[in-house]
């Protein structure tokens, strides 16, 4: 089963649900597809068993031996990438159109390195990760990557669960194809809601059955009442309900998944939420 979590906007909690999840799921792969801003490796203590460069995208190379300095690359580059013949690799977005009009073949796209991934071993499973470079864009490709690169660590029993990008970009939809459950959390604001309504219709195109999770629900009682009736309007399950909790942030400090806080309510709120999302798939 591939569980992916995913939220309309960052901060809303995802990284704080996957590790409790992770916990309570027992045999369980870890994917951090928030390449933008990974984060949930960091709870756990474990060694690097693979690292490997990432090429996600290419930029354009002037070989100066064959350049005339004829200037058209920097008429046509649409970017305004090339000045003074110098390409620039954080505004080069690798088109090609420089290489097509240089009448000396002067200019070639090379493969970029975007990234590093990682397999990092812990004493509780396998975590997929990346580290992109400075300015790098997190792609949909990269994402892919991380998810393939788990899954020689499959098997009959395990559960894969993904720490989504947060928004409704490509590596969101990298992160919630080929996934039997969509777990998506928000937050009681009516920014929350719209954003809610945003990766509903993400997930509504790739047929991925969606339950909700609404973080500090108790923060505003009337936007969780909305949220509530528009999920029953769409006939989706609101499978959890997690109160304000102020071990959330120790949990977060010390980096210590939330299921290790005994007295935390927070806990209990996501244990519950985990008890019914497996009753729901098995009813599905």
């Amino acid at each position: 089963m591939v569980i992916s979590v995913l939220s309309g906007k960052g901060g809303t909690g995802k990284t704080t649900v996957v590790a409790a999840l992770s916990e309570l799921a027992k045999k369980v792969i870890r994917v951090d597809c928030d390449v933008d801003a990974p984060n949930l490796y960091l709870f756990y203590k474990g060694m690097d068993i693979e690292k490997k460069n990432f090429y996600g995208g290419k930029c354009a190379k002037i070989d100066r031996n064959l350049c005339i300095e004829c200037e058209i690359c920097e008429d046509v580059c649409r970017f305004g990438a090339i000045k003074n013949l110098e390409i620039d690799p954080f505004s080069c977005e690798g088109c090609g159109a420089c290489t097509l009009v240089c009448p000396q073949n002067a200019i070639a796209l090379v493969e970029e390195k975007t990234a590093d991934t990682f397999l990092t071993k812990t004493d509780k499973g396998i975590i997929s990760r990346a580290m992109m470079g400075i300015g790098s864009d997190g792609s949909g490709r990269l994402v892919t990557y991380l998810r393939k690169n788990s899954e020689r660590f499959e098997a009959d029993n395990n559960i894969t669960i993904l720490d989504g990008s947060p928004g409704i970009g490509c590596s969101v939809i990298a992160s919630i194809t080929e996934t039997d459950i969509a777990l998506i959390i928000t937050e009681p604001t009516r920014s929350g809601l719209e954003d809610l309504k945003r990766i509903l219709e993400l997930a509504e195109h790739f047929k991925t059955q969606v339950m909700i999770c609404i973080n500090k629900y108790d923060i505003n009682p009337d936007m969780t009442s909305q949220i509530e009736n528009y999920a029953r309007k769409k006939a989706l399950y609101v499978v959890g309900k997690i109160p304000f909790d102020k071990k959330v942030m120790e949990s977060v400090n010390t980096l210590c998944p939330i299921t290790e806080f005994e007295d935390s309510s927070a806990r209990i709120a996501i244990e519950e939420m985990w008890v019914r999302m497996n009753s729901l798939n098995r009813r599905n």
